[in-house]
């Protein structure tokens, strides 16, 4: 088994939504067929995939059910995350009992839990804007420090659980976030705080978009961070090792 990871996939929605990518700029012309694609040249039937957030256009559960079909009928085990974009997402619970009803057997959320897989354990969550003032510019009506909590402990409820599937070993933890912990001058100080309190030394991250706008992977805080937004990774699923 090999893990790969990409996110912000972005894909059109069902029913009246069908949101093109194109008004992005060309690296987005016919990036549904470009995501299968790529996908299928290197992850196989007995792979797995974190998919890291913004995946559906979709307002609704019901108006994500062509791009969730989509993921389940691409090779390997998908795992999700829920990224800002995806207005869709419900409770864990009802996530499952969508995906039993429609014979969605490859697809499976993430957050909060963690999973062991080719001898890493991963876990993750959707983790929140680096800072107050950053968040206010698209969520204004949002509790910063309400959320950031909510986050915070998700994240080492998902932690713990994968320490305990690895024997205790951080080193074999891999966390995977929608929001990047750290960007630029910024950090979500209380994410980064719980990941250093349990030692991860790897994280991967979306949310932010284009090609030159930052490294595929950097070095900060004592831990390693690595980009999976789709248009940066070229829409090819990335290694996580």
């Amino acid at each position: 088994m090999s893990v790969f990871a990409i996110s912000d996939l972005h894909l059109p929605g069902g029913g009246n939504i069908h949101k093109s990518m194109d008004v992005f700029g060309e690296t987005w012309h016919g990036h549904v067929s470009r995501i299968e694609r790529e996908w299928r040249a290197v992850v196989g039937e007995n792979d797995a995939v974190v998919v890291g957030g913004d995946i559906s256009w979709a307002m609704t559960l019901d108006d994500a059910r062509d791009d969730i079909r989509f993921l389940d009928a691409l090779p390997g085990e998908k795992y999700i995350l829920e990224g800002n974009h995806d207005f869709w997402w419900p409770s864990a619970s009802k996530l499952e009992a969508f995906f039993k009803s429609e014979s969605i057997t490859t697809v499976h959320p993430l957050s909060g839990g963690a999973v062991l897989l080719d001898g890493l354990a991963v876990c993750g969550t959707r983790g929140w804007f680096s800072s107050e003032e950053a968040q206010k510019k698209s969520l204004p009506e949002a509790e910063y420090d309400r959320v950031c909590l909510r986050e915070t402990r998700r994240l080492s409820t998902g932690i713990e659980a994968a320490l305990g599937l690895c024997g205790g070993d951080a080193g074999a933890v891999r966390v995977f976030l929608h929001f990047p912990a750290v960007f630029g001058d910024e950090c979500c100080l209380p994410i980064v705080d719980v990941l250093r309190r349990y030692g991860v030394r790897r994280i991967y991250f979306g949310h932010v978009h284009g090609a030159g706008a930052f490294p595929l992977t950097f070095e900060t805080c004592g831990i390693e961070h690595c980009a999976t937004s789709a248009d940066r990774l070229g829409f090819l699923p990335r290694l996580v090792s």
